[in-house]
């Protein structure tokens, strides 16, 4: 299952998971402190460390997270947990970031999401915020047995590669497959026109080519409109089955990703 290789926490990770609330549903971490890159990102000793916590129940898990870090939180911290809550799901992608701050020596962020939004995304791609770096090689520090939340992490998955395949010819190459994958959440973002490395893509898929193979092996493997020659490294796609795209994908009319997504990536304030 291509899920099980997004399974690999450190110590560190967990020491830092250790200063927060344990109700998660799903802990990762993510971005250069996590995985090398290539450019002006490629130094992993000094990078912030990025985390996502995945939570069943937002206003039960602030109230806890403000009583032992209080300090995390902008101003609206003395609005309360249900204020917070509801400025989480309700602006940007659903996520609510801290950011800035220093945990067992390193400086993180970490981002806060509700477990049904975050299944919502991963299925239907309603902003592909979250649901875009769960399609990256990412570090699962803690995951509960929710099997609906699994289902959808691997359909997440499945569905990156279906829409790669669209942008593709017959016969590509695996970097050439993992360049797509990996470009699909900065479609549309108008980061990548001002102010972002326009070779930033390359620059995560490059050194991380082994991470993106574990992840996806499996999946292009046993689909049936995939030819995997894994020893040459090449791709031949067949028809794709487009009934298997997220929703959101089939109903803009377009084989080209569109213009959906991501400059609300995080919630005002917070990033």
């Amino acid at each position: 299952m291509a899920l099980q290789a997004l399974h690999s926490s450190g110590v560190a990770f967990r020491k830092i998971l250790s200063h927060f609330p344990e109700e998660l549903s799903l802990a990762f971490a993510y971005g250069s402190g996590v995985y090398r890159q290539a450019g002006p990102n490629s130094d992993q000793k000094n990078a912030m460390l990025d985390f996502v916590f995945t939570v069943d129940d937002p206003v039960a898990w602030h109230s806890e997270n403000l009583k032992k870090n209080w300090s995390h939180y902008s101003f609206l911290k003395v609005l309360g947990p249900k204020v917070i809550t509801s400025v989480q799901n309700n602006y940007g992608a659903g996520v609510y970031y801290n950011p800035l701050i220093t945990c067992d020596g390193r400086l993180i962020k970490y981002g806060v999401i509700s477990t049904s939004l975050l299944i919502e995304d991963l299925l239907n791609w309603n902003n592909l915020y979250v649901a875009g770096r769960l399609q990256k090689p990412v570090k699962i520090v803690a995951m509960n047995e929710n099997v609906i939340l699994r289902s959808a992490l691997d359909k997440n998955l499945k569905s990156a590669v279906t829409a790669a395949f669209l942008m593709l010819p017959e016969s590509f190459s695996e970097e050439d497959l993992f360049i797509e994958i990996a470009g699909l959440s900065y479609s549309g973002d108008f980061r990548m026109v001002i102010g972002e490395d326009k070779t930033k893509v390359l620059n995560i898929v490059q050194p991380n080519m082994a991470h993106f193979r574990e992840l996806y092996s499996s999946i292009l493997q046993e689909n049936p409109q995939v030819v995997y020659k894994t020893q040459q490294g090449r791709l031949e796609g067949r028809e794709c089955q487009l009934q298997s795209l997220p929703l959101s994908l089939l109903h803009c009319g377009s084989s080209r990703i569109p213009s959906w997504s991501l400059f609300a990536g995080t919630t005002p304030g917070t990033s």
